[in-house]
């Protein structure tokens, strides 16, 4: 399993609007891609205007080839794009450690 984690900073007054679009996004778009498994996204308490979206992923490749080189891809960028400050910032992670308490949410 591999987790996608997006740093994005969206333009200023726009926290609203893009609440609503990125989980259009991708419920509408990303969930259906091959080897989807499931999201979070955060949105920052200082910075409302920054978000941390989570994706977890069957393998690196179902993202960065199945999805990122597909329609798909587009479709997304079209809903969300036009709220980015700029250019997401994109790194992948495998587990190394999980809580099994009930706070692990």
């Amino acid at each position: 399993m591999i987790l996608e984690l997006a740093d994005i900073r969206i333009h200023p007054g726009r926290s609203s609007e893009f609440d609503a679009a990125i989980k259009r996004g991708v419920e509408t778009v990303i969930s259906k891609a091959k080897g989807f498994r499931g999201y979070k996204v955060n949105k920052g308490v200082e910075n409302p205007d920054r978000y941390l979206l989570m994706i977890l992923w069957d393998t690196l490749e179902n993202h960065t080839v199945d999805f990122r080189e597909s329609q798909a891809f587009q479709q997304w960028r079209a809903i969300v794009g036009s709220y980015f400050a700029g250019a997401p910032q994109v790194e992948h992670f495998t587990l190394l450690a999980k809580s099994t308490g009930p706070a692990a949410a």
